[in-house]
């Protein structure tokens, strides 16, 4: 279980990198840090003209999210389970995400075959769980590391 001073420490590790990150890539955001469900949320947004599109594809965010992650490790010594969302990219990966189980919902009922997914990070695989579970089907993962997957099924 994770404390409220380590969650606090994960923050400003994470904060500064991206700080730095920005500087030296010569991005203009605003930081915003949340606490939720024992995890550190930040957020990284501008107002109006901004350059921040440059980096907020969802590929770009998670990779840069993996970066930031290593940086808050190296100092702590801990794992962390920080989410990053850089000009909105939560919201499109979100969107995108509901696409793929619209989609893969479909073809199970067209073809009633179980549908097996890509491997994707724990943090989306939990978003899309919910997902198919709110739709009424039901969700497993399956495999390992980087091969964990999600396997759809009929309820």
């Amino acid at each position: 279980m994770t404390t409220e001073q380590e969650l606090e420490q994960e923050g400003e590790i994470a904060a500064d990198f991206i700080e730095e990150f920005l500087d030296s890539a010569d991005l203009d955001g605003d930081l915003e840090i949340e606490f939720r469900q024992e995890r550190v949320y930040l957020s990284v947004s501008s107002e109006g003209d901004s350059n921040l599109s440059r980096i907020s594809d969802p590929n770009t965010v998670d990779a840069l999210q993996e970066l930031t992650r290593i940086a808050v490790q190296t100092k702590t010594g801990q794992m962390s389970r920080l989410i990053l969302d850089v000009g909105g990219s939560r919201a499109k990966k979100t969107e995108q995400l509901k696409q793929l189980v619209d989609r893969t919902i479909a073809k199970l009922e067209e073809s009633d075959k179980e549908q097996h997914l890509k491997p994707m990070s724990s943090y989306d695989r939990k978003l899309v769980h919910d997902m198919v579970s709110e739709a009424g089907f039901i969700s497993e993962s399956e495999g390992a590391g980087k091969e964990r997957h999600i396997v759809v099924r009929k309820a």
